[in-house]
C-alpha cells in the first residue's frame, strides 16, 4: 500500500502540489491527469524522492519513505522504478547495457561503476536483461546503440530497465507524451502487461483522458496542485470534467497535449537520471 499524507511541495511562492492525500493498494494502475502546472510530475518525483516534499509524508507498507536517507533511500529508488518522458537512456550505450543499468543498486559503489564502464555484469543478469527485452520484442536490438531506436522502442527499453530493478512500484511521468499514437499504444500495452502480469503498482501521468480510461483502474485528476477527483474511469464524466477544468473533453486533451516537457527545476526540485538516482 502506497499512502500520501497531506503531501505538499512549494517552489518559492509557488505551491506545485497542495496537501495531496492518496492511498493506492498494491497492484493497482492509476492514471494521473491534469493540464500544465497541475503538479503531476512534481507529485511523482516526490514519491521517488527526486524532489523533496515541503511537508507531509509518503508511506509504503508502513515505512516512512520521507525519512529515508543514504542506502535506505537508494533501496527505495530501486523498489520504485521511474520512467521519464524523454526516456533517460544513455544514447551512446547499447540497449542491453542500458537495461542492465537497472541492476546498479545490486552492485553498489565502485563495483557498480566498473560493471557499467566495462559491461562486466554477471551472466544471470545479462540473461535477465535479454528476457526483459524479448518480452517487449526488442531482443534483436540488444547490441544496437540506444540512439538508433525509435521513441517507442526507447521507452520500452526504459520499461525493461525498470523491471530489472525488481520494483514494487513503477512511476511513469508522461511516458507517451513524445510518441505517435501507434507507439503510444505499444508503450501503454507494455505498462499494462507489467501491471497485470507482474502485479506491480503503476502510477502514470497522462495527458489524454481516453488513454487513462482505457488502461487505468482508477483516475486522479489534478488542478493547480490539488487533487480534484479520485475514482473509477467511468465516474469521470464529461460534466465532471467540465466542472473541474471548465472545458470539454476534446478541449482538455488539446490543451494538455500542448503541455511543455517538465522543466529542470532549481536545486531541490529536479533529480538525477534514473541511473544516477539508483547509484546516488
Amino acid at each position: 500500500m502506497l499512502q500520501l499524507d497531506n503531501l505538499s511541495r512549494r517552489f518559492g511562492a509557488t505551491t506545485a502540489v497542495d496537501r495531496v492525500s492518496l492511498s493506492v493498494p498494491a497492484g493497482q494502475m492509476v492514471g494521473v491527469i491534469g493540464r500544465s502546472g497541475a503538479g503531476k510530475s512534481t507529485l511523482l518525483r516526490m514519491i521517488n524522492r527526486l524532489t523533496e516534499p515541503s511537508e507531509g509524508r509518503i508511506l509504503h507498507d508502513g515505512v516512512d519513505v520521507t525519512a529515508l536517507r543514504g542506502q535506505a533511500l537508494r533501496d527505495w529508488r530501486t523498489r520504485c522504478g521511474m520512467i521519464f518522458q524523454q526516456f533517460n537512456l544513455s544514447q551512446r550505450m547499447d540497449v542491453l547495457t542500458n537495461v542492465l543499468v537497472g541492476r546498479l543498486n545490486h552492485h553498489p559503489g565502485f563495483l557498480g561503476t566498473l560493471a557499467t564502464l566495462f559491461k562486466h555484469f554477471p551472466a544471470e543478469e545479462r540473461a535477465m536483461a535479454l528476457m526483459a527485452l524479448d518480452r517487449f520484442d526488442l531482443a534483436n536490438q540488444a547490441l544496437q546503440r540506444a540512439d538508433t531506436l525509435s521513441g517507442g522502442q526507447q521507452q520500452r527499453v526504459a520499461i525493461a530497465r525498470a523491471l530489472m530493478q525488481e520494483p514494487r512500484l513503477i512511476l511513469a511521468d508522461e511516458p507517451i507524451a513524445s510518441l505517435d499514437p501507434r507507439n503510444a499504444r505499444t508503450v501503454m500495452d507494455a505498462l499494462r502487461d507489467v501491471n497485470k502480469r507482474d502485479g506491480i503498482t503503476v502510477l502514470c501521468n497522462l495527458h489524454h483522458l481516453d488513454t487513462a480510461r482505457e488502461y487505468c483502474d482508477r483516475i486522479v485528476a489534478m488542478q493547480g496542485g490539488r487533487m480534484m477527483f479520485d475514482g473509477p474511469p467511468a465516474a469521470l464524466t464529461a460534466s465532471k470534467l467540465r466542472e473541474i477544468y471548465g472545458v470539454s473533453e476534446a478541449e482538455f486533451d488539446e490543451q494538455s497535449a500542448m503541455e511543455p516537457p517538465p522543466r529542470r527545476a532549481a536545486p531541490g526540485g529536479a533529480g538525477p537520471s534514473q541511473a544516477e538516482a539508483l547509484s546516488a
